[in-house]
């Protein structure tokens, strides 16, 4: 079973250039000039050339007329699709040119003629497919992608980050292997996978640059070892692959569209591993008795505690009525991914980017990660500026060092969960320097002048992000590495 998901930001677009095309395609098949269609529609011969130009929308009251006049059925009118294949040319000529790549050129526009010869359109058209193509491989900057990131977040954050169209599809493909309650497992993975037509390989020398390779040509998704540590993460990494079938993804037209198609899977693969209905199921019943708590609802799923507290972030607004944050910070104190509709003051830079944005060292996402035990939650309230906040903290390591998990809301809906009656209390006053930034006095006094450090620099925050299609992908070595198993 194939389902099929886009996510459309700006509504559905009208052409008008196709519709005019195929009116002029029509009229002059059947011998008609401006001035003989005009007269049949009482129209004027140039009104009806900027509709055939497409400056001029149709109402789709004046359908019906255009179509008898022309002899047609209105659906011959209203078909998506060039009525020729040079017709096709000229559209997409013209939408090349009027593309916001195209005019920082500073360069004229063509406009065909009748006499244009097919051979030099396409020449045209091919130029531009190549101009777009090496523009969607370009280097993106790190810039970019903070920016992106941001607008995703304010969006995410607009829909209390719920996707319900995605929940839907990932509770058919659920539904459609038989599971129902408990952990999904790796079996049931693997019939998702072959019902899209794929088969399930794990492999020890997948590129260093790639989580898991698609072969669509063999139906194949290349994934790493099943036995390497915390190999329970590989149900989530075929599911992310499965996603990119299911939800119809094309290769990413901008970083915007990589970063939108990254999140989806994500969101696919959480709605799987923990389907809307029993998730929702579990944690009103943990909230009635007033014990939510992540840990829980990891367990009760068996995914890990960052994923259980990201998908509490997808539900909890939306069917809890509670308001929420999520942070992974680095044990430096920067953040890696954040989200926040409850209105906790994340800091942020000039552009409204939070990663790599530094949090005061009295969160209870920097207290847990100098405590002794860490392998206890840790729980705290937190007094900032724009109000209180409980949260609950678990620390974890990784290939980029130690790093902690928060999930909290405001001091309102702390009485749902569990560690509520924590006696932790700390007072935040970030983003004022005086809170944890600027030496006290007496040590600024002492030192001031008389210590030079030399910084620790990371150097991804320099580097630019690798091009190609997949953004971080070396296609090169994916073809190689597709190649030498195809005949496996």
């Amino acid at each position: 079973m194939h389902f099929r998901y886009r996510v459309q930001m700006d509504g559905v677009r009208n052409d008008a250039t196709v519709l005019g095309s195929r009116i002029r395609h029509f009229r002059t098949g059947a011998g008609l000039t401006l001035e003989a269609l005009g007269a049949r529609l009482s129209m004027s011969p140039s009104k009806l050339s900027l509709i055939e130009n497409g400056h001029r929308e149709l109402r789709v009251s004046d359908l019906g007329r255009f179509a008898s006049a022309l002899g047609i059925g209105v659906d011959d009118l209203l078909r998506d699709e060039a009525p020729n294949p040079r017709a096709a040319l000229e559209l997409e000529l013209g939408r090349a040119q009027s593309s916001t790549l195209y005019r920082t050129l500073g360069l004229p526009a063509v406009k065909p003629t009748r006499g244009t010869p097919t051979a030099t359109l396409e020449a045209l058209v091919g130029l531009h497919r190549e101009l777009a193509r090496r523009a969607s491989e370009a280097v993106a900057t790190p810039e970019e992608a903070r920016r992106g990131n941001t607008e995703q977040r304010h969006r995410m954050r607009a829909r209390n980050n719920h996707l319900p169209d995605i929940e839907r599809i990932a509770e058919e493909c659920v539904a459609a292997v038989g599971h129902t309650t408990g952990a999904l497992t790796h079996r049931e993975v693997s019939r998702m996978a072959e019902r899209m037509g794929f088969t399930l390989m794990y492999v020890d020398d997948l590129p260093r640059s790639a989580r898991s390779i698609t072969d669509l040509a063999n139906g194949r998704i290349y994934l790493p070892p099943a036995s390497i540590p915390g190999g329970h993460g590989l149900r989530s990494m075929a599911l992310q692959a499965i996603a990119h079938r299911t939800l119809g993804h094309q290769p990413p037209g901008s970083y915007a569209d990589f970063l939108q198609q990254r999140l989806e899977i994500n969101y696919f693969a959480a709605a799987c591993l923990m389907p809307e209905a029993q998730a929702v199921s579990f944690l009103r019943q943990a909230k009635d008795a007033k014990d939510l708590a992540v840990e829980d609802f990891r367990d009760a799923f068996g995914v890990t505690h960052e994923a259980a507290a990201l998908r509490m972030t997808n539900l909890a607004t939306e069917h809890l009525g509670m308001r929420v944050h999520f942070l992974r910070v680095g044990d430096d104190g920067a953040v890696y991914k954040a989200y926040e509709n409850d209105d906790l003051p994340l800091p942020v830079d000039v552009t409204g980017a939070v990663e790599g944005q530094v949090v005061c060292r009295s969160w209870g996402a920097r207290r847990a990660v100098q405590q002794h035990n860490r392998t206890t939650e840790h729980y705290q309230y937190t007094d900032t500026p724009a109000g209180t906040f409980w949260c609950t903290t678990q620390t974890g390591s990784g290939p980029e060092g130690n790093f902690s998990i928060t999930f909290g809301v405001g001091f309102d809906d702390a009485k749902w969960f569990r560690g509520r009656d924590t006696p932790n209390r700390e007072v935040s006053r970030c983003p004022d320097a005086g809170c944890c930034r600027r030496p006290d006095d007496a040590l600024q006094e002492r030192w001031s002048g008389q210590a030079w450090p030399s910084a620790r620099l990371h150097a991804h925050i320099l580097a630019p992000l690798p091009t190609g299609r997949f953004p971080g992908v070396d296609e090169a070595e994916v073809y190689a590495f597709l190649d030498a198993h195809a005949s496996v």
